[in-house]
């Protein structure tokens, strides 16, 4: 009897790892496929692009100072708009505008801050209030409704109240940067929105994940996905000329185009009913406008330009963060966005139809296959989830099988050459996407943090099944007439930040740019 049960285990077993093989293999080749376009690009860059282009110094992105100490007045000069949308975020939000008055007060680039309250969260507003009185760039703007209703209606609270500015004050506003209330901007962060944004839609900075104090698993992987992922997976999408997701933060819009894109919105840019709109914002915009840039730099100590962040230390935090990112990008914004139907001529290509420079034809790809080809990589979190949690129960069903036969209680059917063969292409991908998180983690936190790469890999698939899970039952639930809500992380800190040289001449060069001017 208890043969006959372990045969059974035995088929089922077989089945499994038939299906894991099979969609490893083809996951395999598509992540394959973005590293190897990575590296040729890397190289190409390298020798040809680093070599004949001038790097950018610190007096080009600073070449006209600007006062900043007054109050948002009337006046010609364009300003930036800092939108921060907070909800129930007292613990970290008077940190967080503290930190944005210390690193951009020598900046001197013209900016404004709009702050993001809800009528029924006293202890924010008290913190707001607090920051503002030591920073006349910071204004408190209410919701017209209590809270929470969902980020992209707080954002679009912040958005009418800027437009009340341009006309009552008449400003004229350049840019949107997009920020959250737990963010550590960079000192350099506008200057290069500054520099760059008029020729381009969309620049994004870098998101850099910094290790929670005693998490250095679930806070800890993280800084491996976004390394990676930053580092990586956005350069790729930018070179190949395909939209770019915005992250939400460390992001800067083109004032007049986030205004037309908003004509068609009832005047609102964000989406109300999405709960990942800066992803379907970066989508849209970079389909039908002059695109994103996503720009990767390093300062004169060696840092990265970047918006720092701490991500959640503990399991069911990090579990609601994802399953709202798997809601919006892989559930919802399918349902919104669908597929890249964007009618081009024959033989022409994206990057005729976007501002860059000729060496972005390194890949010249038509455009609905590269975009289609993205956003399918966006969309295959849920059956991604879904295959690894099949390979956990193959390899617990496959321990059993092991564990029977050391005891003389079953004979394991030897797998056939074809089968082994697989497991070994299997594997060997698996080692290789192993290799390339952990040198990117090496390259961005050291050595110690590529260490953990392997073991905080295993613990993100677990994170990520769990995540899956959720968003599948949230989503349910939304298309039998749910509600979309603000399903926040709680945050309770704001990384140190990061001290500059005094001498206001830095030397910045943007080696790693993905745009050369």
């Amino acid at each position: 009897m208890f043969e006959i049960i372990l045969s059974y285990i035995e088929i089922i077993q077989q089945e499994l790892l038939l299906f894991c093989i099979v969609w490893f293999i083809i996951g395999g080749i598509d992540d394959i496929l973005i590293d190897l376009i990575w590296l040729l690009r890397s190289f190409y860059r390298r020798f040809t692009s680093y070599v004949s282009h001038q790097t950018i110094e610190d007096h080009q992105l600073l070449e006209e100072p600007k006062n900043i100490s007054q109050k948002l007045i009337s006046t010609d000069q364009e300003y930036h708009a800092v939108f921060i949308p907070a909800w129930q975020e007292s613990n970290v939000i008077g940190d967080m505008l503290d930190g944005c008055r210390e690193a951009w007060h020598d900046s001197m680039i013209n900016h404004h801050i709009y702050v993001g309250c809800y009528p029924n969260d006293d202890d924010t507003i008290e913190q707001v209030i607090i920051a503002a009185k030591s920073n006349p760039n910071i204004s408190l703007i209410l919701c017209s409704k209590d809270g929470p209703t969902t980020k992209a209606d707080c954002l679009n609270n912040l958005w009418r109240a800027m437009l009340r500015d341009e006309l009552n004050l008449g400003i004229k506003v350049k840019s949107i940067i997009l920020h959250d209330a737990e963010d550590r901007p960079h000192p350099l962060s506008l200057a290069i929105f500054e520099k760059l944004i008029g020729k381009n839609d969309i620049i994004q900075l870098p998101v850099i994940p910094i290790p929670a104090p005693g998490s250095p698993f679930v806070s800890g992987h993280y800084c491996d996905e976004f390394c990676e992922s930053h580092a990586k997976a956005m350069v790729v999408r930018e070179a190949l000329g395909a939209a770019l997701p915005l992250a939400g933060v460390g992001c800067a819009i083109e004032r007049n185009c986030l205004g037309r894109y908003a004509l068609g919105k009832n005047n609102l840019p964000f989406d109300v009913d999405s709960v990942t709109e800066d992803y379907e914002l970066g989508l849209n915009i970079g389909s039908a406008g002059r695109g994103a840039v996503m720009v990767r730099a390093k300062d004169q100590n060696g840092d990265l330009i970047g918006t720092r962040a701490y991500f959640p230390d503990t399991l069911e935090s990090a579990i609601t963060q994802k399953s709202r990112w798997t809601l919006g990008i892989a559930l919802s914004a399918w349902d919104k966005l669908g597929w890249s139907k964007l009618k081009v001529k024959e033989g022409s290509f994206r990057y005729e139809r976007r501002a860059y420079p000729p060496k972005q034809k390194l890949f010249p790809l038509p455009y609905n296959l590269v975009e289609n080809w993205m956003r399918l990589r966006d969309r295959k979190a849920i059956f991604t989830s879904l295959t690894v949690f099949v390979a956990y129960v193959t390899l617990t069903l496959t321990s059993l099988l092991i564990a029977a036969e050391y005891l003389g209680l079953y004979k394991v059917t030897a797998l056939s050459p074809m089968m082994q063969n697989a497991v070994l292409i299997t594997s060997a991908i698996l080692l290789w996407r192993l290799i390339m998180r952990s040198s990117f983690s090496y390259y961005h936190y050291g050595f110690w943090q590529s260490c953990l790469a392997f073991p905080r890999m295993i613990l993100s698939n677990i994170i990520s099944i769990l995540a899956a899970r959720r968003a599948a039952i949230i989503y349910i639930r939304y298309c039998f007439g749910g509600a979309i809500s603000w399903d926040k992380t709680a945050h309770t800190n704001v990384p140190p930040k990061l001290n500059l040289s005094e001498n206001s001449n830095v030397s910045i060069k943007l080696n790693n740019m993905d745009v050369m001017r």
